[in-house]
This record gives C-alpha cells, sequence and structure tokens, in this order.
C-alpha cells in the first residue's frame, strides 16, 4: 500500500539514486514520462552514471527487491538494473553508462547501430535505444543531453537495416517453413518480420522507441493481426500467407520511404 503522495515519492527516490556513488543524472522513463501512465503502471527510473557504478551501493539503500550486476541483462548497451518496491510502488531502475550513451548517440548521427538482443523485444533493440531516452525521459536530478531531432542519417540507415532483416527472415520461412507446414515457425518468422517493419516504419517517420509495447499498431500494421489470426494449415495455403505478409511489410515501408 503506498503511504505517500506520488511527487513525494518521486523526488525522495530521485534524491536518494542521484546520492548514489558515479550517478549523475536520474531519469523518469516509460508512460509515467509520456503522461500515458495507468494508475497500476510501474516507475521506469534510470541512474546515468560514470565511472565505476557498484549495484552494491543500491543494494545497500535496503529497498524490497532484486539488485542485478552490471552485465546482468546479456551485457549490451541496456546494461541491467534492478526490480524494486519503494513505498508500495512498482520501481524499475535501469543502469545507464554514460560513455555508452554518449557513443552511441554520437554513432546513431551517423546512422549507425547494432540490433542486440534483450528479453521481452520479440526484435531485440537498437543501440539507438539508448538516444531513444534521452529524446523521451524526463531528468528528475543531473543534466542529460536532449537530442535536438531524429539523426537524419539514421532515418536512412534504419529502415533498410531493419526491413532487410524482416525480408530475409520472411524469405527464409517461404523456403523452408512453409513447405514442410510448419506452422509455428511460419507464424513466428511473420511476428518477428511484423515487428522489425514496425521499426522500419517508426524510424522513417523520425519517431523515437523505447520498447515494444504497441509497436505494431503504432506503425499501421494491424493488418498482419489478421493474417496470423488467420493463419491457415497446409504447405501451398502457407505459402501464400507468408508471400501476403511479404507484400503488406514492403508497402508499408515504401509508404514512408518513397521520395
Amino acid at each position: 500500500m503506498t503511504t505517500v503522495p506520488d511527487h513525494t515519492f518521486l523526488a525522495a527516490t530521485a534524491d536518494r539514486l542521484a546520492a548514489l556513488p558515479a550517478v549523475e543524472a536520474v531519469a523518469l522513463g516509460g508512460s509515467r514520462a509520456l503522461g500515458t501512465e495507468r494508475p497500476d503502471s510501474d516507475w521506469d527510473l534510470a541512474v546515468y552514471y560514470r565511472g565505476a557504478f557498484d549495484p552494491a551501493d543500491l543494494r545497500a539503500v535496503g529497498w524490497e527487491g532484486e539488485v542485478c550486476e552490471l552485465g546482468a541483462w546479456g551485457g549490451g548497451v541496456f546494461n541491467s538494473g534492478a526490480w524494486l518496491t519503494i513505498e508500495g510502488r512498482r520501481v524499475d531502475v535501469h543502469y545507464r553508462d554514460l560513455a555508452v550513451v554518449e557513443h552511441e548517440r554520437a554513432e546513431a548521427e551517423q546512422g549507425r547501430f547494432r540490433v542486440e538482443p534483450l528479453m521481452f523485444h520479440l526484435a531485440g533493440i537498437p543501440t539507438y535505444l539508448l538516444v531513444a531516452e534521452l529524446a523521451i525521459n524526463r531528468v528528475l536530478r543531473g543534466e542529460l543531453p536532449r537530442p535536438s531531432a531524429y539523426p537524419p542519417a539514421l532515418r536512412v540507415s534504419a529502415p533498410a537495416h531493419w526491413h532487410g532483416m524482416a525480408a530475409a527472415g520472411l524469405a527464409y520461412a517461404r523456403a523452408g517453413h512453409a513447405p514442410k507446414n510448419a506452422v509455428t515457425q511460419v507464424a513466428g518468422a511473420i511476428a518477428l518480420a511484423a515487428t522489425q517493419t514496425a521499426h522500419a516504419v517508426l524510424a522513417a517517420r523520425g519517431e523515437w522507441v523505447t520498447n515494444d509495447k504497441g509497436l505494431v499498431a503504432r506503425a499501421g500494421l494491424q493488418e498482419v493481426d489478421t493474417l496470423v489470426r488467420n493463419l491457415p494449415d497446409g504447405p501451398a495455403a502457407l505459402t501464400r500467407a507468408v508471400t501476403d505478409a511479404e507484400t503488406l511489410l514492403a508497402r508499408a515501408v515504401r509508404a514512408v520511404t518513397a521520395g
């Protein structure tokens, strides 16, 4: 049960996180940064540190929950974090290495990025997610750079990269899975390709993405839902379904990249 108002809880929590060794800034992310939260939404907070951050310092605060070590979530740019309960509220704390953030921001400005696997993200995450957080999140303590605009070079490189992966995956499904009547694998390939294409569409629009929630709908790809929902049985029918997905997704990308 919560015992203090949200603004009091947030201020006190931000102060305590900002006081941790090596932490230079604290930011609020997720739906609460965007103003789209529900009453039961959790709180996403990020600690931006420089140098040697030790999760043991966060653990020593004594909040209930699990505090993970650096790199425990795969070792990529998302780094790691903690799942906590503070004043009766569910709080996710993400660790953000400022040296990595600054590097990925410079890379994004040049249109360069990687896609890294991360649990709960069907197509993985682009390394420019760290830049998206700078653009979207609300800084509570300290100072962080805020991108002035979506990098033009990224609007060119990201759609081609994402849709290229989607097209390759569907081509493999058409040649390798559909002829074997592998319905589950065809469904998975279409779902993955739709998610990748959603990234492509939103990058072409210059819209930042920080997670998978509502991603396909944001990109206007709801037709894929119908296709997957009605996925047929039989090699020939599955092949047609994959071809339909290829056509639908390619059309969506052309619509935002033409001209």
